[in-house]
């Protein structure tokens, strides 16, 4: 249990929103532009996330293919995000720290997320990404809360749990995604917790 913590910031993607159909859907879409496999296309797109690179954009590149648009329709959240959120809000403020594309509100909304959520913070709105430190001072400063009082939940070493590391806000990898694969190989990149679902997380919370 991390003590002290006020205030819970989530990531969106693969953290309570499951992307893997649109994942899925733009490796198929990938094989198809290249004349190649979708296993082959998976396969060369695992080795890069393995590598710490963006596997998807990786594997259009050395195929040389376009990368095909994202299907944000084919996003949905997690069977077990709203009943986590639900459980967590009892106790904690819930705040979002996303890169995302504009609506990012409403889409939360549409999902039945954005009732149980106090504050979000999305790229598009805010004109700066992660991992860049300042949308989390965004974040934090809006919600009043400091740093060490807050936690930071989401699937990525790179985006979410180095630059909260460097702030000294709590830190919890959620191993959701193809970003599971990433090796730490330094003491900022080591989160404080790592959970393999959102229910797990409910349990240290």
């Amino acid at each position: 249990m991390i003590k002290n913590a006020e205030w819970l910031f989530f990531d969106i993607g693969w953290t309570l929103v499951n992307e893997n159909k649109a994942f899925e859907d733009r490796l198929r879409k990938i094989a198809e532009a290249a004349n190649t496999t979708y296993d082959n296309v998976y396969e060369t797109a695992l080795k890069f996330y393995k590598q710490k690179k963006k596997g998807d954009s990786e594997t259009a590149k050395l195929l040389g293919v376009s990368l095909p648009v994202w299907r944000k329709d084919y996003e949905a959240p997690y069977a077990d995000a709203a009943q986590c959120l639900e459980h967590l809000s009892g106790k904690y403020k819930i705040g979002v720290i996303a890169n995302q594309s504009l609506g990012t509100k409403k889409r939360l909304e549409e999902y039945g997320l954005l009732q149980y959520i106090d504050l979000v913070v999305a790229s598009a709105e805010e004109g700066v990404s992660k991992p860049d430190k300042r949308i989390f001072e965004i974040a934090l400063n809006r919600s009043g809360c400091k740093a060490g009082d807050s936690v930071m939940i989401g699937d990525r070493i790179d985006n979410d749990i180095v630059p909260a590391n460097l702030l000294g806000m709590h830190t919890v990898w959620i191993k959701q995604s193809m970003w599971q694969y990433w090796k730490q190989t330094n003491k900022v990149e080591e989160p404080d917790y790592t959970v393999d679902s959102l229910s797990e997380l409910c349990k240290i919370f």
